[in-house]
């Protein structure tokens, strides 16, 4: 369950560049341009005009997004994530000056659009409302958008694990803080131990992660559609189980 939400809580940013060791402030690249802006060399003979840097770096992102989906972290190489971006080389190396923060930013696109989602199925009546809005909201994202997201996702975090400290669990971390808050917010008034709600977050977690593997294997919209609905199943039946 990927990417980290907003409310009182670290940025999915901050805990990143905290476990990489990084200290450069991703809204600026390294440099020092008199405006913002990112001169292109000419490609492919054509002279192209110089480029907002914050858009540039947002092409990067989205670049970096698709690459790591294609060929996995270790296949995302500048060079290729340049290429993918139509943009020089030496502009990735300007916007961003390690790949690690390059793919920290990625981590950040990432949780940006999943706290949407969240926020998207927050407090909806009472606990399981809520709790069936959650997980039915992340699977829907998942079936509805493009699955590079999710393959960019499961391949990050693999990728954490191996580093320092390990920040995957972090963000995991963050992550399950946000929808135990969601969900203890809409049990209020009722008569639920905070254990459960513990439970809860992370039955909704497991199902939407093993969901979108499954997805992401498979590549079967129709197939995954009436699994969703399964999971979904999955979910009524043990919230009956418990909350009787």
């Amino acid at each position: 369950m990927l990417l980290y939400l907003g409310h009182p809580i670290k940025s999915s940013d901050q805990v990143f560049r905290a476990r990489v060791r990084v200290s450069v402030d991703m809204d600026k690249p390294a440099g020092s341009l008199d405006a913002d802006l990112i001169d292109r060399p000419t490609l492919q003979g054509v002279d192209v005009a110089r480029v907002p840097a914050a858009e540039r770096r947002n092409d990067l992102v989205n670049a970096a997004i698709q690459v790591i989906a294609s060929h996995g972290v270790d296949g995302a190489t500048t060079r290729r994530i340049a290429e993918q971006a139509n943009a020089p080389l030496a502009t990735l190396h300007y916007c961003f000056q390690t790949k690690e923060l390059l793919f920290a930013a990625v981590f950040e696109r990432l949780t940006e659009r999943y706290r949407e989602v969240l926020i998207e199925n927050d407090v909806h009546g009472d606990l399981v409302p809520t709790a069936r809005a959650i997980l039915r909201g992340l699977l829907n994202w998942y079936l509805e958008s493009d699955s590079e997201f999710a393959s960019a996702s499961f391949e990050l975090i693999s990728w954490a694990q191996r580093q320092e400290e390990h920040p995957a669990v972090t963000v995991y971390n963050e992550a399950f803080n946000v929808v135990r808050s969601i969900l203890a917010r809409a049990a209020t008034g009722q008569d639920v131990a905070p254990e459960m709600i513990d439970r809860i977050s992370y039955v909704i977690s497991t199902l939407s992660d093993g969901f979108v593997v499954n997805w992401l294997t498979y590549a079967d919209r129709s197939r995954a559609a009436d699994q969703a609905e399964v999971v979904m199943d999955v979910l009524d039946a043990w919230l009956a189980a418990k909350l009787a």
